[in-house]
C-alpha cells in the first residue's frame, strides 16, 4: 500500500488571506513564504499602517494653505507608502518570530510560514533585517526631526509582540505603534509637531482599538484556551458598547484635530470637511450595524472595511488641500 503523499505546506491556504492571490501569481515558488511571513498576501494590515502616515502629511499640506502638495509632500506619500510595506513587513516578521510557539496553537495562524516550517528562524530575523534596512534607506531622505521621531518608535514595535502576555490591552500598544505615522509623516513635512497632529495622533490609538478589538475576536476561544490576552476576551458581553466608544471616541478626536490645525479657515474647506467628517461616521456606525461578533467572517469583513474608513479621511484631506 503507498505511503500518504505529504501535503505541500507550500501551497496550503493562509487562513485569513485570499485563496490564490498576486504573490503566488507573480512570484517565484521560493520567495513565497517570505511574503507571507510579511503579510504581502494579507495587504489590509499595510494599508492600516501607512494611512496614519498619509493623514500626518496631509494635515500638514493642508495648514502650508499652498493649494496644492509641495513635490517634498508627494515624495513623502510615496516614501511613506514603500516604507509601510517595508516596517509591516519586517514588523510581522518579528511578531511570527516571538509568536511561534503561541501560533503553532491557534486555528487562524497555524498555517504561517514558521510555524508550519517553511521559514527557519534564523532565515526569518535575516528577511526582517534585510526589510528594516530597506526602510531605513528610504527613511533618511527625511529631515533630522522626523528621522529620530521614526527611529524611536522601535521601542513600541519591539515591545507589541509581547504585550498580549502581560496586558489584556494589546490593542493599545497595537495603536501606539500603528498609528506613529502620523508623527512621522506631520514633523517629515512640516519639521515641527502640532497640537492638531497630536490630537489625530490619539484619534488613531481609538481608531486602532476599535478595528484590532474586532479582529481578536476571531481568535477569542483559542486565545481564551492557550491564556493569550486582548481587548475582545476583556470586554465580554459588553464588546460593542466599547466598540461604540472607540468608535465616537476617533470621531470626536479627529473633528477636534481638524479644528485645531487651519485646515478649515475658508467656507469651501469647512463645507468639504464636515461632509468627509459625516462620511465617516456613517461608515463607522454601518460597520457596528452589520458586524456579527460571533461570526469570524463577519469579523474579518469588519476589520478588512476600515481601510475604506481611513481612507475616507486621507480622500477629505487631499481634497481640502486644493480648495
Amino acid at each position: 500500500m503507498k505511503s500518504p503523499k505529504k501535503k505541500n505546506v507550500l501551497f496550503e491556504k493562509v487562513a485569513d488571506a485570499d485563496g490564490k492571490n498576486w504573490i503566488e501569481s507573480f512570484f517565484p515558488k521560493w520567495t513565497v513564504p517570505y511574503l507571507r511571513l510579511s503579510r504581502a498576501d494579507r495587504p489590509t494590515g499595510t494599508w492600516l499602517l501607512l494611512i496614519p502616515c498619509w493623514w500626518g502629511i496631509l494635515l500638514s499640506a493642508n495648514e502650508k494653505n499652498n493649494f496644492g502638495l509641495f513635490m517634498s509632500d508627494l515624495w513623502l506619500l510615496i516614501a511613506c507608502t514603500m516604507g509601510a510595506f517595508l516596517m509591516r513587513g519586517a514588523g510581522c516578521t518579528w511578531n511570527d518570530i516571538l509568536d511561534k510557539d503561541f501560533d503553532k496553537l491557534v486555528e487562524r495562524t497555524r498555517s504561517r510560514p514558521i510555524p508550519s516550517q517553511q521559514i527557519t528562524v534564523l532565515k526569518a530575523l535575516i528577511w526582517m533585517i534585510i526589510q528594516a534596512l530597506l526602510a531605513l534607506i528610504i527613511l533618511l531622505t527625511f529631515n533630522i526631526f522626523s528621522i529620530l521621531i521614526a527611529i524611536s518608535s522601535i521601542i513600541l514595535v519591539a515591545i507589541y509582540p509581547l504585550s498580549k502576555r502581560f496586558t489584556w490591552w494589546p490593542q493599545l500598544f497595537l495603536g501606539l505603534t500603528f498609528n506613529w505615522g502620523v508623527l512621522v509623516g506631520y514633523s517629515a513635512s512640516k519639521g515641527v509637531l502640532s497640537l492638531a497632529a497630536l490630537t489625530l495622533y490619539i484619534a488613531g490609538i481609538s481608531w486602532t482599538l476599535f478595528y484590532d478589538t474586532i479582529y481578536a475576536l476571531q481568535d477569542i476561544k483559542d486565545d481564551t484556551a492557550i491564556g493569550v490576552k486582548s481587548t475582545a476576551r476583556l470586554f465580554g458581553e459588553s464588546i460593542k458598547i466599547w466598540l461604540i466608544i472607540f468608535l465616537l471616541t476617533f470621531w470626536f478626536l479627529v473633528g477636534i484635530s481638524l479644528l485645531f490645525s487651519s485646515t478649515t479657515h475658508t467656507t469651501p474647506k469647512i463645507m468639504l470637511t464636515t461632509l468627509g467628517i459625516c462620511m465617516l461616521l456613517v461608515h463607522l456606525i454601518n460597520q457596528i450595524v452589520r458586524l456579527d461578533i460571533s461570526s469570524t467572517k463577519s469579523c474579518l469583513k469588519t476589520f478588512k472595511s476600515n481601510r475604506n474608513a481611513g481612507l475616507i479621511l486621507v480622500t477629505t484631506l487631499f481634497i481640502t488641500c486644493f480648495v
